[in-house]
């Protein structure tokens, strides 16, 4: 499908949209007196800088390109090991499909099988990508950038030191982010543990990139480049939604101090990548089970209100369907619009961002490639904000995930986690939706975006 160019007015939508996203934050406030202001104000300016950087400023393009380029070639390499591994379930589709199509027109099948298989041709990515993590981790070139980014953020938006470093490292790392400030969780302010979890999730881990990356590359080969940008513009993102909707409203322990990003440091450079590897698999099955279950109970929930619905079309004689995506949908239907996304492709991309809430970002990417390999979309430009939205854990799923993982290394903050997690969810779906915003700010049809196919 040819997907169009659009005009430049949805570019000031997005611009407006920022203002909508804000506003909403702020109503949702819970501390409207306490609010930092310049949080607010440089976290704007970060991502303004960013987007600029990347979208507008030919070596950020060129920058843009050869990380995209690199994360393609890493993915290449991860493929190795998978093929090897599992033979030909982890062949491309577009080597499945024709072998296929010959057996169905030979009469030896009826049809072709759904041949994107997750968990062989996608999933073993993770442990490739844990344990490239903890190999970088064990040459100390990780906790150098996460300081890098951890000082900026405490700088600029004048936040305390372990939120800032949690807030760094979740540019890169998942739940584990909140390991590198383990040792200061227990005594966190409740506006630090709120920003701890906006942040993980408002962004994703690089162990699960290369997902998104083997789902979309085929119709958007930049996309990888894409996940990159949104990965760090949502660490901002995440600052400014948990600072408005959780104000600081006491002392936090760490403010102005430098915090080292804490970890334990393997014994050498085998057991790093052993480790990695391990950790990786042990999230492969987590998130195979968490799919089956999620996925599960949503068809279930649909079948209940498929029951319901059928009650009342009989009743009054309609015709209505409605599944848990529709109503989903409908709440996201207003952001989608406000963050640039062109009213023909509003409801479709609505429905993809709403059903990240419970399905998860893997199903919600998956649909999304499934949208623009069909040529359902008519903008190239819906299919880039949708990508930058959905750069994120914000879905109930991962809460449980982040409460659980922070409470086991901080058992004490328990009750204080449960208390502000709807709020830090509901912040952190904003600051993706952020996120998105600045993208449709900057969307142009330069060769950073028209890698499409």
């Amino acid at each position: 499908g040819h997907m169009k160019l659009q005009p430049y007015i949805y570019n000031l939508v997005s611009l407006g949209g920022m203002v909508v996203l804000l506003g909403t934050a702020w109503l949702l406030s819970s501390s409207k007196k306490n609010i930092n202001w310049r949080a607010l104000v440089w976290g704007f300016a970060l991502q303004m800088a960013f987007g600029a950087f990347i979208f507008l400023f030919p070596p950020g393009r060129q920058l843009f390109i050869f990380l995209n380029d690199i994360v393609v070639a890493i993915l290449n390499s991860s493929l190795a090991g998978v093929r090897f591994v599992f033979g030909w379930l982890a062949a491309p589709n577009e080597v499945l499909g024709p072998l296929f199509g010959n057996m169905v027109k030979s009469g030896q099948m009826k049809a072709v099988p759904n041949l994107f298989i997750l968990a062989t041709q996608s999933f073993p990515t993770i442990i490739f990508f844990s344990a490239l993590m903890a190999l970088l981790y064990y040459l100390k070139i990780m906790p150098l950038i996460i300081k890098g980014f951890s000082f900026v953020f405490a700088k600029l938006m004048r936040i305390s030191g372990a939120e800032s470093v949690a807030t760094a490292s979740n540019i890169f790392v998942g739940v584990e982010s909140a390991l590198t400030v383990k040792p200061y969780l227990e005594e966190m302010t409740k506006s630090e543990l709120a920003l701890v979890l906006t942040a993980g999730m408002a962004t994703i881990a690089s162990s699960v990139l290369g997902i998104y990356v083997m789902a979309l590359k085929g119709t958007f080969p930049s996309i990888a480049g894409h996940l990159i940008s949104a990965s760090i513009l949502s660490a901002p993102a995440a600052i400014m939604m948990a600072k408005l909707m959780v104000p600081e409203d006491d002392a936090p322990k760490t403010m102005g101090k430098d915090v080292e990003p804490h970890y334990e440091r393997d014994a050498n450079v085998f057991a790093s990548v052993i480790n990695g590897a391990n950790d990786g698999l042990k999230l492969v099955f987590g998130i195979v089970a968490l799919l089956i279950a999620v996925l599960g109970i949503v068809a279930l929930v649909n079948l209940t209100l498929g029951f319901g619905v059928g009650i009342f079309n009989k009743i009054c004689h309609t015709t209505f369907t409605l599944v848990l995506d529709d109503i989903f949908g409908l709440v996201f239907y207003p952001f989608t619009l406000a963050i640039g996304v062109p009213v023909e492709d509003a409801f479709k991309i609505a429905r993809v961002i709403g059903e990240r809430v419970v399905s998860t970002e893997v199903k919600s990417y998956s649909d999304l490639a499934a949208l623009m390999a069909s040529g359902s979309l008519k903008y190239q430009r819906s299919a880039v904000i949708a990508s930058y939205a959905l750069c994120g854990f914000a879905h109930i799923p991962s809460l449980a995930i982040f409460v659980g993982g922070i409470s086991a290394l901080a058992p004490g903050r328990m009750k204080d986690l449960t208390s502000i997690a709807a709020r830090a969810l509901v912040a952190a779906t904003l600051a993706c939706l952020f996120t998105a915003c600045i993208a449709g700010f900057f969307f142009t049809t330069t060769p950073i975006v028209l890698h499409f196919k």
